[in-house]
């Protein structure tokens, strides 16, 4: 890359000048400016090494200029400011790099971040569902989140797995039998469980009617609860499996908390055994780091039975023996971050394979709506498939009844809609809350996921315009200067990189909303397909290779491209 390239040369052209940086705790950047017509790239060092090469910033910046202007691929480079020095990339490199996009196809974006600092294989963990509960809008984000992670991993140099957890144990499942043995009206056991959960909080005998059928599910004593068990969890991981279809994801591994109890259970008897844990009031409790602001959790209760935390430890044993990763990572709602804290610290006092405890806990903000955060405890949820339903609904107010209408199939309303929510929810950084706005949401003009579909199937069209009119796209003749859209394209894999670097998929949503934004001026301002033209064939590839950078960038975000809009 142009960046390594640059990095190297300003090294080289400090030592020149007698400026030691081995082992030197300063640093400077090399990095885009804000606005293309300050350059390519832009670096600081000059601001960093001033004081110690005894000079004022600017004159540091000259001498160093003065031995970078032969760079290959750099046509100029300038001063500016107190001292920055910026770089203007050759029109050659841009017209090389079209070329480049367009031959590298799918691969274009992958790097081998990961494999190169030894993380090959990753297991990614979201969405993690309850059985018994509505799969609701909170599920759906960690579901887009999730799988954006995992495929910008993958293509940066890692084999990964993806890992879904779901608690098919718990009081939650005992509260939503119970609703059902009471014959309350319900289509499915989320309501149930809604009925369940308020019986819980307002009743006594329903309490102790709940624990007792929690009891019966742990020990699989009573026939009647087995079957209805049986039943529910059925059906809730059928639901599940449709709108994992619907969402693009497919896992590799599901693990269940009634898989992971007995496992938990056993590490924290052996755990007191080491005084890793201790008994309080009935209960076995881990007490975390009060120097690093940890709190008391417990994880057998006073009934016996294994908690949330427990059932965890036995996910984490489950987890690396099911596959030996290097590298695991979890990603949930923020609002178990401290409780996660405590986890991992609990996880490392227990297992002594270093392998066991490389976990990495990624929490994401929460989606609402204009009522504020949902609860299924009380009933009051946004549940995905009616988000995306309502979603499809306004995608098809928009279009009206006109001829544009009779176009749109369900299936390409299905994937608008798809990309309105998921760039909604990927378009600013993970640990952000969200307010999700439908009209917003599916608008073509801008910063939305339908205006990013609808600029790639754009340029699909523009393409087989021109394979119609006979003009076949070329690289070896082309406009004297290089246009904006060229001088953002190459970036794409930097772009993927620092995202897989950051596990932050914004970084990608936010450069597709500026290409996107830079092809469409492009398009106002050239005729792409002019047979009389000698400059078309060489914009007919650069609409090409736009859409693969579009395509691509999409797929990461785990955002559908529709054969038409």
């Amino acid at each position: 890359m142009i960046r390594q390239l640059l990095e190297r040369n300003i090294i080289q052209a400090l030592g020149n000048l007698g400026i030691e940086t081995i082992g030197d705790a300063a640093t400077f950047t090399v990095e885009h400016p804000e606005e293309l017509s300050h350059g390519d790239y832009m670096t600081n060092v000059a601001l960093v090494y001033a004081r110690k090469a005894g000079m004022s910033p600017r004159a540091l910046a000259e001498k160093i200029a003065g031995q970078l202007a032969q760079i290959n691929h750099v046509k100029k480079v300038e001063i500016a400011g107190p001292g920055f020095i910026n770089f203007f990339i050759s029109r050659e490199f841009f017209s090389q790099s079209v070329s480049d996009i367009i031959s590298a196809d799918k691969k274009f974006g992958h790097n081998e971040l990961y494999s190169k600092s030894g993380v090959k294989k990753v297991i990614v963990e979201y969405t993690d569902p309850n059985p018994f509960k509505e799969f609701h809008i909170g599920h759906l984000m960690s579901n887009t989140i999730g799988e954006s992670i995992a495929r910008i991993i993958h293509v940066s140099g890692a084999e990964v797995k993806r890992a879904c957890y779901q608690g098919d144990v718990g009081l939650h499942v005992a509260k939503a039998i119970w609703g059902y043995l009471q014959g309350t009206p319900g289509a499915h056991f989320g309501e149930y469980y809604v009925a369940g959960a308020a019986a819980y909080d307002e009743s006594e005998e329903a309490k102790k009617e709940i624990i007792a059928i929690n009891k019966k599910i742990y020990s699989k004593e009573d026939p009647k609860i087995n079957e209805i068990y049986a039943k529910g969890r059925e059906d809730s991981l059928n639901g599940f499996e449709s709108m994992y279809k619907r969402l693009g994801t497919k896992f590799d591994y599901y693990f269940f908390e009634s898989e992971t109890a007995p496992i938990g259970a056993k590490l924290v008897e052996e755990g007191l055994n080491k005084g890793i844990f201790e008994k309080s009031e009935g209960a076995i409790v881990f007490k975390g780091d009060e120097d690093r602001g940890l709190h008391t959790r417990v994880f057998i209760n006073s009934e016996g039975l294994p908690t949330y935390e427990a059932k965890e430890l036995g996910l984490v044993k489950k987890k690396f023996e099911t596959y030996h990763y290097d590298l695991s990572v979890v990603i949930t709602g923020n609002e178990i971050r401290d409780y996660f804290r405590v986890l991992m610290d609990a996880v490392d006092k227990i297992f002594t394979d270093s392998h066991i405890k490389k976990i990495q806990h990624i929490p994401h903000g929460m989606l609402r709506l204009s009522t504020g955060k949902m609860s299924s405890r009380k009933g009051g949820i946004i549940s995905g498939e009616s988000l995306i339903e309502d979603t499809k609904k306004a995608i098809m107010e928009k279009v009206g009844t006109g001829d544009s209408a009779k176009k749109m199939s369900d299936t390409i309303a299905e994937e608008v809609a798809i990309g309105a929510i998921k760039y909604s929810i990927l378009r600013q950084g993970s640990d952000e809350d969200i307010i999700y706005d439908v009209t917003k949401s599916v608008s073509l003009e801008g910063d939305s996921g339908p205006y990013l579909q609808y600029a790639t199937v754009r340029a699909k069209s523009i393409r087989e315009k021109a394979a119609a009119a006979g003009i076949v796209k070329k690289f070896n003749s082309y406009p004297d200067e290089a246009s904006d859209i060229e001088r953002v394209l190459y970036r794409f894999p930097e772009i993927v990189e620092y995202s897989a670097r950051k596990c932050e998929p914004h970084y990608i949503a936010t450069y597709l909303i500026v290409v996107s934004a830079l092809f469409n001026n492009y398009y106002a301002n050239n005729k792409i397909v002019a047979a009389d033209d000698e400059f078309s064939p060489y914009r007919v590839a650069l609409t090409h290779a736009f859409e693969i950078v579009m395509r691509n960038g999409l797929t990461l975000l785990g955002i559908p491209v529709p054969e038409r809009m």
